[in-house]
């Protein structure tokens, strides 16, 4: 069964922010700028703030009815150069990785919204990179990637359209 999309609702922000602390907990070991809050869990404490931006779209991915993770995505107004969506991040529970969830979750997405689309991985995240490598050989989209330097991290930023 093909994962489902399931916009964020103001109701369910602490459901995403729980998800976020664990999204953020593996993404921290790619970097020395994520610590761990005093209350236990990591914070982005621009979140809630974010998601009600016009232009910052924040999903559950659902399978079977459960919440299995989340995708965060940039588009216009938020976007303001020549970029129509970024995926800032995608996020899936570890019990459901491997399993093809991520990718028909972006396959749906591209499909849905179609345009041009940027990336950011840190360079260290070699998993990640890999992942959107994967992505972009099975759904046959051409990318260009180019490193950048955002927030004093080394990363790689990818532009394509889908």
């Amino acid at each position: 069964m093909n994962p489902t999309f399931e916009k964020v609702h103001k109701k369910d922000i602490h459901i995403l922010k729980n998800l976020y602390s664990l999204y953020l907990h593996d993404l921290s070991r790619f970097t020395e700028n994520l610590d761990i809050g005093m209350d236990g869990s990591f914070h982005f404490d621009d979140l809630e703030k974010l998601c009600n931006e016009e232009g910052f779209s924040s999903y559950f991915i659902k399978h079977e009815e459960g919440i299995i993770g989340f995708v965060l995505l940039l588009e216009r107004p938020f976007l303001k150069k020549e970029n129509d969506f970024g995926v800032n991040d995608i996020f899936i529970l570890n019990k459901f990785r491997g399993k093809g969830f991520a990718k028909q979750s972006l396959e749906k997405l591209f499909k849905e919204k179609p345009g041009k689309y940027f990336v950011i991985e840190l360079q260290e995240n070699e998993p990640a990179i890999l992942f959107w490598k994967k992505v972009y050989k099975q759904l046959n989209i051409k990318f260009d990637e180019r490193k950048e330097l955002i927030d004093d991290e080394p990363c790689l930023v990818q532009k394509f359209t889908v």
